[in-house]
């Protein structure tokens, strides 16, 4: 075989041109096949969701997360897009009593659950107590954080109350002792990027310690 340079190309230009005729070889070809791509055709489904005790009908694309679902087919956009995968705890939502993500759910998988939003929790005539303990701390500078920041503090403490961790009393009805060490643990899966911590801490820790 002749060296490559004797057809004044380089042996680099030969190997880029043999490897590329190697990949077309290796896709199949069918005649009279359709070659464009297609967008796989979405399957869409019925769900009724119980959001903050109101039924909503809904007929969804089934790869549709709760969060989409509640801000752009319920019009709660209270609770916020962030991160959307999970990491920023800006989509926290309450479900059958516990907080979850609402970005990596799908809305399908929620027929029967009771979901609250930050809306659900209360409303500026007659804000839930964690609501106008965030206000009374400061603790939100932008916000954006604070819907999840505040389902997330108040689904945190209902935990707390259930688990009877040790330093929780007997007296279910005796107000929290909770660690600020604790609570940080507990609430670092909501990021809070003004770094507003320090009040959100402060907000959390007044509900927390009064009596039920």
């Amino acid at each position: 075989m002749r060296d490559p340079s004797q057809f004044g190309i380089s042996r680099r230009d030969a190997m880029i041109v043999a490897a590329a005729s190697t990949a077309v070889s290796a896709v199949p070809f069918r005649a009279g096949a359709d070659t464009s791509l297609t967008a796989e055709q979405p399957v869409i489904q019925k769900v009724t969701l119980t959001v903050n005790g109101a039924l909503h009908a809904l007929e969804l694309d089934t790869r549709t997360s709760l969060l989409d679902a509640l801000r752009e087919h319920i019009q709660l956009t209270g609770t916020k897009k962030g991160c959307d995968h999970g990491q920023c705890g800006a989509c926290t939502v309450i479900i059958n009593g516990r907080r979850i993500n609402s970005c990596l759910t799908l809305a399908v998988m929620h027929e029967g659950d009771r979901i609250t939003t930050v809306e659900g929790l209360g409303v500026p005539e007659d804000m839930h107590p964690m609501q106008a303990a965030f206000v009374k701390h400061d603790g939100y500078q932008c916000g954006y954080c604070t819907p999840g920041q505040i389902c997330s503090a108040v689904a945190a403490l209902d935990e707390v109350k259930a688990g009877i961790p040790s330093h929780v009393t007997e007296d279910l009805t005796a107000p929290i002792t909770l660690t600020e060490a604790e609570l940080r643990e507990r609430m670092s899966g909501n990021i809070c990027r003004c770094g507003a911590y320090s009040n959100i801490v402060e907000a959390i820790i007044e509900v927390a310690r009064r009596p039920a």
